[in-house]
């Protein structure tokens, strides 16, 4: 698999960056503001969260590199 790959949930309030089999970037919507947060998946619960961005089940759809960058300059 190549990296990086880009996701967001359904609802658009969080869209991810994953890096690496275990480092991932999330930029999460709280209110009117946007928050930046990089995980490096070592626990059991982030492992698995990235393995379902990874293969895109649902709530999570692929996105452009294009759509991410444009939610972190927002930050």
């Amino acid at each position: 698999m190549e990296f990086p790959q880009f996701r967001k949930l359904k609802n658009s309030k969080s869209y991810y960056r994953i890096d690496s089999d275990l480092d991932f970037t999330e930029l999460q919507q709280v209110g009117s503001k946007w928050f930046k947060y990089e995980f490096t998946a070592t626990q059991f619960p982030d492992k698995i969260k990235l393995q379902e961005l990874l293969q895109q089940q649902d709530p999570y759809l692929a996105i452009s590199a294009s759509d991410f960058q444009t939610i972190l300059e927002q930050i």
